[in-house]
């Protein structure tokens, strides 16, 4: 049995979950539009799934939901933020007036925050901005789950890479949000919990032997990179982006075996901000339109992000559905 709320009404129940385990108010609204959005737009591993874990890391005192997050102006194209142990999404609300303006005096611009916490969907990041008519680039990374090409244990977190780009015509910008592991961690313990056994090549167990059982990854396991040695390299690569550049925790360096129920990785972000108006060739949007259009031409039948915008349309028509059990579940949050 489902429920169905309005977007509105899903961002108010979720704000007063943050509220009521300690956020700001500007936290809490932050917080609750991101979580929202996930759940509007099919990204259930960082929808509601995610809230227990969002109140467990704020109760067990792991991140600071009330954090004065410090923008620092270090160069013409570079700007830093360090989050005060608070959350990535109000370290980025901080400091992306500054990055904007960067962007379009100087063609470029960069946001490293560090010191933060991130537990969402990379894409809310980064679309805003797509819509705003700027090229935008992040990386994350997240806590030690997924093994290194040839390695033995977990090292590397999920390390996702999104990308937002304004298109000619259309009505959203393209963005593609991936995770260089071969599944996102979140999709592991949806499974585990449903009983869903995983695809093929998406982890070993604490034996390092292949596994497609999600609690044998979860129980002393990892994921695998996707691609092989190529997804591991990519990886590799958000951790020096997102922890090494900006001074934020490689993903394997944080301890969280103090707070009893944490979830949230204190890692960084790394956000790049393009003007591509400055790119010297014909209007960039029209570009893009070109680019799809030819992709269209070749037999792609759906784009990146297609399946999440269907999903924001449905919704919008006929509302977000919501299981009783869950509904109950944030009620019981909300009032705990």
């Amino acid at each position: 049995m489902t429920s169905t709320l309005t977007y509105s009404e899903l961002v108010a129940l979720l704000r007063a979950i943050f509220l009521r385990h300690g956020t700001r108010e500007d936290v809490a609204a932050l917080l609750a539009e991101n979580c929202a959005m996930c759940e509007r737009d099919g990204a259930y591993s960082h929808g509601i799934f995610r809230m227990k874990g969002y109140v467990d890391s704020l109760s067990s005192g792991w991140v600071n939901g009330k954090a004065n997050p410090v923008l620092e102006d270090v160069a013409p194209a570079f700007c830093r933020v360090d989050a005060d142990n608070g959350f990535a999404q109000t370290a980025l609300a901080l400091g992306r007036d500054m990055a904007i303006e960067k962007a379009r005096a100087n063609g470029v611009a960069i946001l490293a925050i560090r010191n933060s916490h991130h537990l969402s969907a990379l894409w809310p990041d980064v679309e805003p901005f797509a819509q705003d008519g700027i090229l935008a680039l992040s990386a994350v990374n997240s806590f030690a789950c997924t093994v290194p090409f040839d390695g033995k244990s977990a090292l590397f977190g999920t390390n996702p890479i999104a990308l937002a780009t304004p298109v000619a015509g259309a009505d959203e910008p393209l963005v593609f949000d991936l995770a260089t592991s071969a599944m996102a961690n979140g999709d592991v313990q949806i499974s585990a919990r449903t009983g869903k056994s995983l695809p093929p090549n998406s982890g070993v167990d604490a034996q390092g032997q292949p596994t497609t059982d999600p609690r044998a990854v979860l129980d002393g396991g990892a994921l695998l990179t996707f691609g092989g040695h190529k997804g591991s390299s990519i990886s590799m690569m958000v951790e020096l982006l997102s922890a090494a550049l900006t001074g934020g925790h490689f993903s394997f360096e944080f301890d969280w075996s103090g707070h009893k129920g944490a979830q949230t990785p204190h890692t960084g972000q790394f956000i790049l901000l393009i003007d591509p108006a400055r790119g010297g060739a014909e209007r960039f949007g029209l570009r893009v339109e070109t680019l799809i259009d030819r992709m269209k031409a070749a037999g792609v039948s759906r784009l990146p992000g297609d399946r999440r915008l269907e999903y924001r349309r449905r919704a919008a028509w006929h509302g977000i559905p919501i299981s009783h059990d869950n509904l109950a579940a944030l009620e019981a949050l909300a009032a705990a």
